[in-house]
């Protein structure tokens, strides 16, 4: 039995999944005339109480057209060191929208509005980049799927108006946020200028990810699409598998988040393991003994079938995802039970 926890995107399809995706209603959505996109996209923009929503390939392509949307050549965005828009999209920002990053030393990939104050270039000092956008990622990767304080958020988002600069998020995880917190769509979308979540990860579809956003910020938000080479003909397909997944795949994902917190358990009792951090979501991160060789850990793991994801310095990672059966999580604490 194959156990992979590298990644909640390693998901296949499942039945229902395919069957919507099999009998989807499509056509050219680069004329706009894909139904079932059209329908995803106002569903969402709906659902998130905003203007437009724009379906894209990627997360990276839609946080990218957000970094576009909202900068000039030369600008800055205030991220936080462990950002996703930073550390894993190639570089984009500098190559796609020629703009630089200015990293906040948050806590596990957040930090608060007095950082953000901070952060921002003071606008008549041409010396330096002038900060346009602040952006924020919920739930957060390598701060191990950590929910944001949505108060802090709130307060962000006035220093945010007070200084005339973008607010973007990036909620590749934002349903797992939604799920485990007592916020709504609708609250996000009051507080977000642009808006970008995943389909591809807990919602376990193939692909997909959609930008929402007010009208003013997203009436070019498609021209950057077919920019970036985004431009797709029937992909009412896999747009149908997006439809499915909202209307049975969301709640599920406390699935998801109650198993990490007992693998969590698990790991803290074992002698090899010298710290776990805090497990709200569906995302563990822990840290070897400085004694234990990283690789021959995962050489055990895989051993028996059990594939995770080094990070480096002896931290790991595991994440939980609709294809990890309770058959697997009982083998899987087994094995850990007995390392």
């Amino acid at each position: 039995m194959r156990i992979d926890l590298r990644s909640d995107t390693v998901t296949k399809p499942t039945k229902g999944m395919l069957e919507a995706m099999f009998t989807a209603e499509v056509g050219d959505d680069v004329y706009k005339e894909d139904p079932t996109v059209n329908e995803l996209e106002r569903r969402l923009a709906d659902l998130f109480g905003k203007d437009e929503a724009l379906f894209f390939p990627t997360g990276s392509m839609a946080n990218q057209t957000a970094l576009k949307l909202h900068t000039n050549p030369g600008e800055q965005v205030i991220c936080d060191k462990y950002a996703h828009i930073y550390n894993y999209e190639g570089g984009g920002a500098s190559f796609n929208s020629g703009i630089s990053c200015k990293l906040i030393d948050g806590d596990r990939g957040m930090f608060n509005a007095n950082q953000v104050v901070a952060a921002i270039n003071p606008p008549d000092f041409y010396h330096s980049p002038l900060t346009s956008l602040v952006e924020v990622e919920n739930t957060t990767n390598k701060g191990g799927g950590a929910c944001w304080d949505f108060e802090e958020l709130k307060q962000i988002r006035k220093i945010c108006d007070n200084h005339n600069l973008g607010y973007h998020l990036d909620g590749a995880r934002l349903w797992n946020a939604l799920v485990n917190t007592n916020e709504s769509p609708q609250d996000y979308g009051q507080l977000f200028d642009t808006i970008s979540v995943c389909l591809s990860k807990g919602l376990g579809c193939p692909m997909g990810s959609v930008l929402i956003g007010d009208k003013e910020l997203m009436e070019g938000a498609i021209r950057v699409r077919k920019i970036l080479g985004g431009g797709m003909r029937q992909i009412g397909y896999v747009a149908a598998a997006g439809l499915y997944a909202l209307d049975h795949h969301v709640d599920r994902l406390a699935e998801d988040h109650h198993k990490a917190k007992e693998i969590g358990k698990i790991l803290e009792q074992m002698s090899i393991i010298k710290k776990v951090e805090p497990i709200e979501t569906n995302i563990i991160i822990f840290e070897l003994e400085s004694h234990v060789d990283e690789t021959e850990f995962l050489r055990q793991l895989s051993d028996h079938d059990i594939h995770i994801i080094g990070m480096g310095s002896n931290k790991l990672r595991m994440v939980t995802h609709l294809d990890y059966t309770d058959e697997m999580h009982e083998r899987l604490l087994d094995i850990l039970d007995q390392f």
